[in-house]
């Protein structure tokens, strides 16, 4: 079977992963300010946050999403178009609740929408796997960050603006229609055939592939690069816009340059990391954008130690969206290219998993670090950490430099 070219598989991933974005842009931004306008204490809306917990857990479900389908739909197809319906349902469903006299109701339905898409990312994570040559990893994956990006952005940003025109029933009646409408073009897409390739078959293979997997010589550097490589970044985008504010600058100038500008050199750069990577080794394309991201790190500290004007927060914060798309990007790809492909959506969701609650103690202790060190140090810490992840490129290329496994040979005729 003739493979389609790369920009229809781009273009149908970056359609599913902007999908999956849509609930997860409305809990980390349009949900807080629901609550809170309907009166919900700080800390209810605090604990709000353990809705998105299937994003967090989706790893103890996420071998049934390689080890179960239904031959006649596809491998992957059997989970997306089930999970797209249900999502797309419960955001349909969630336009027909008053947020005023249903609150618990509508919680419940944000709950199945992230369960909804946190599993869907599994098994798309998987189809981009299936789909993607190992020299693809770079394109493919900027469908998965921009796509993910714009969809956060739709609800988080674009339908939360539009919030007094369309109010909160239209907001999900939107988010409904977009879903149905990646579903119509799914269902209509037919998934490629895997030419019998191997691939795990019930939840006791999965699970022994991955043992096998995580027992490798070198997996272990491979695991703490994942885990670390965001520390610094973490840190500092935690107290940074609480710098903004003790700086003196307005809520409006926050938001046009972090929000809005920073996204576009978010997107922006996660596009160039997704090229550059496609032009260079996966590993060379994170050292690069990882020793380019360090630069704005330090420029943060900078902007604490000497003093910030207008004109440097935006040029330190446009520079370090750009870079960390940019690494963001490549990280994920270096990541698809370590994944054994006969388990390829549970490899790649335990891998993301790593990347995630790698970062989430420098974020959580990053208020602590200020209180006691202020901004300047904070900051100092952040391009510390960012600085000291590349020393772990040594260990890392040493650990990979054997020959890849078969299971990572190409084998989607996608």
């Amino acid at each position: 079977m003739r493979r389609r070219p790369l920009a229809a598989r781009v273009a149908m991933l970056g359609a599913l992963y902007l999908a999956q974005g849509l609930p997860f842009g409305f809990q980390a931004t349009a949900l807080p300010v629901m609550l809170r306008r309907q009166g919900v204490g700080l800390e209810e809306v605090g604990f709000a946050g353990a809705l998105a917990l299937p994003w967090m857990i989706k790893l103890v479900w996420g071998p049934a999403v390689d080890a179960f389908h239904v031959a006649a739909i596809g491998r992957r197809r059997s989970w997306i178009l089930p999970l797209q319906a249900g999502l797309a349902l419960s955001c349909g469903a969630a336009a027909f609740v008053d947020p005023e006299t249903q609150l618990p109701a509508l919680l419940a339905l944000v709950f199945a929408m992230n369960l909804c898409a946190a599993t869907l990312d599994v098994a798309v994570d998987g189809l981009a796997i299936d789909l993607l040559a190992p020299d693809e990893l770079g394109p493919g994956n900027i469908a998965q960050v921009v796509g993910f990006k714009l969809g956060m952005l739709t609800t988080g940003g674009l339908l939360l603006a539009s919030l007094s025109a369309v109010g909160w029933h239209g907001f999900f009646a939107i988010m409904a229609g977009l879903v149905a409408l990646v579903l119509m073009i799914t269902i209509v897409w037919r998934e490629p055939e895997t030419g019998g390739a191997e691939r795990a078959e019930g939840l006791g293979e999965v699970w022994r592939a991955m043992k096998r997997a995580v027992s490798q010589p070198g997996a272990a550097w491979v695991l703490g690069f994942i885990a670390t490589y965001k520390l610094g970044e973490a840190a500092a985008d935690a107290m940074f816009k609480p710098f903004l504010v003790d700086a003196g600058f307005e809520d409006f100038e926050i938001g046009l340059w972090v929000g809005t500008w920073g996204t576009v050199a978010s997107l922006t750069g996660s596009i160039a990391g997704g090229l550059l990577a496609r032009r260079v080794s996966l590993l060379r394309a994170v050292a690069i954008t990882a020793l380019l991201r360090a630069g704005p790190v330090a420029g943060q500290w900078a902007l604490a130690w000497f003093g910030p004007s207008a004109a440097s927060v935006i040029a330190v914060t446009t520079s370090e969206h750009f870079f960390g798309g940019a690494l963001t990007t490549a990280m994920f790809a270096f990541m698809m290219s370590r994944v054994d492909r006969t388990i390829g959506a549970t490899h790649y969701t335990a891998l993301a998993t790593v990347e995630v609650l790698g970062k989430a103690p420098a974020g959580l202790l990053s208020g602590v670090l200020a209180r006691a060190l202020g901004y300047a140090g904070v900051f100092g810490v952040a391009t510390v950490l960012s600085v000291a992840f590349l020393g772990l490129l040594w260990p890392v290329r040493r650990a990979i430099s054997g020959p890849a496994p078969a299971s990572r040979a190409p084998r989607s005729q996608g």
